[in-house]
């Protein structure tokens, strides 16, 4: 039998050993050169991105604003900020611009897939920057990574706890890693567990938390610490009203601070009721950008005009007919959206308020119309104006067959479920 006096020769295991040796060496400064974000898709391809085009006006002008340097008190700064997934020919997100001031709650809304949590994994360095930079507390994204983390706080859409810790052990331990004094831990746990709503859950495990409270310490755990930026990606998702009360005052008392919210949210009252600016993303833009009164005013579709008809003798039915010729003759273009025993309610696009109360008035006992009222366009409907355009782009293509049952039922709902049935 062959014996081997010594295992590390070069022939039998040296070479191994050393060829182990380099690779560990190359691979762990590949590593940290890719840390360093050294091989950017910048170096490898010059991104060729399409000229901007019908760009809303409020939306150029922020644009405008941040390009010449933006305002020095503003807590966040999009400059350009744009992200594409490799792959991919159109962007994730495009351009974005804006400024954020202290004392300011932003609402970011959105379909799904617009483009919200993108921006937020920018801000957060979850994911790369393709072009274009951000600033928070005068902090770039790109250079001082570390720097940004410590002035944010942030809840993602998807909790991110640990289902073998308690509630209040989370607060803790986030309360450590924000530096909070030793001696002020236990208060500083103690406010998020009551201003979220938590004391009964606090001291069993997350893992058997309901969705509503797993959203509750994902919010305390971003408030931890007093961070100037707060960003809130879908924070009341399945809270209870009584909940959601209290993350919204404790979203008014951040912005009391002086400090910064980002908001994205489904619940178009939860924007009236916090955002001091919003903007409507689609796919990956900006399409508007104000304050609520003024996307209302900008894109709504105008009045909701609401008639009850009384009948004009006792023991007669109520008409509706000559209000409804009324409004036809005196509001072309009206819309009517419902009708019911004696109630009419149309949709009155491009007449001034005045003209509308001045014309129901003066023709409220001709009409016998008992009750009216006139509302602007909620922001649900602004909001819906806008989504239809992502959708319609990411419709998905149907079997023939399947394609014209649609549009069967489009044309006709009620013919087609016979059919079907």
């Amino acid at each position: 039998e062959e014996h081997v006096s010594n295992p590390f020769q070069w022939d039998f295991v040296g070479k191994n050993l050393v060829a182990m040796a380099v690779q560990g060496v190359v691979f762990f400064i590949l590593n940290l050169l890719m840390q360093h974000h050294l091989f950017s898709i910048r170096w490898f391809a010059e991104i060729t991105m399409s000229p901007i085009i019908d760009e809303d006006e409020d939306v150029a002008e922020e644009r405008k604003r941040i390009m010449k340097g933006g305002n020095k008190r503003d807590i966040l700064e999009l400059q350009e900020l744009t992200k594409i997934y490799a792959g991919r020919h159109k962007p994730a997100v495009d351009r974005l611009c804006v400024g954020i001031r202290p004392g300011e709650c932003f609402g970011l809304l959105g379909v799904n897939g617009a483009g919200k949590t993108t921006t937020f994994k920018m801000l957060t360095g979850d994911t790369d920057v393709t072009s274009g930079d951000a600033v928070v507390a005068g902090n770039s994204i790109l250079t001082h990574i570390s720097n940004v983390h410590q002035n944010m706080g942030y809840c993602p859409q998807f909790d991110a706890i640990d289902d073998l810790l308690t509630g209040r052990e989370h607060l803790y331990l986030y309360a450590r890693l924000r530096g909070v004094p030793a001696e002020e831990i236990k208060r500083v746990a103690e406010w998020g567990i009551q201003k979220l709503g938590l004391p009964m859950y606090a001291d069993q495990l997350a893992g058997t938390y309901s969705g509503g409270n797993k959203r509750k310490l994902s919010t305390a755990i971003a408030l931890i610490g007093c961070p100037p930026l707060v960003l809130l990606d879908e924070p009341t998702t399945g809270m209870d009203p009584q909940s959601r009360r209290l993350l919204w005052d404790s979203i008014v008392s951040v912005l009391r601070d002086g400090r910064a919210v980002v908001l994205t949210s489904h619940s178009m009252e939860e924007c009236e009721a916090l955002c001091t600016r919003l903007a409507i993303m689609v796919k990956g833009t900006f399409k508007c950008l104000g304050t609520i009164q003024q996307l209302k005013y900008k894109f709504g579709d105008g009045y909701i005009v609401t008639l009850k008809i009384k009948a004009p003798k006792p023991g007669l039915l109520p008409d509706p007919t000559p209000a409804e010729q009324f409004i036809c003759m005196n509001f072309p273009g009206s819309l009517q959206r419902e009708k019911h025993y004696n109630m009419l309610q149309y949709q009155i696009c491009s007449s001034s308020l005045a003209k509308i109360f001045r014309l129901i008035i003066s023709n409220k006992e001709k009409l016998h119309i008992e009750e009216y009222s006139v509302s602007q366009t909620t922001l649900d409907q602004v909001f819906v104006n806008f989504a239809k355009q992502q959708m319609e782009d990411e419709e998905i293509p149907l079997h023939p067959r399947a394609a014209g049952a649609s549009r069967e039922a489009k044309v006709s709902p009620a013919l087609h479920q016979q059919a079907v049935a």
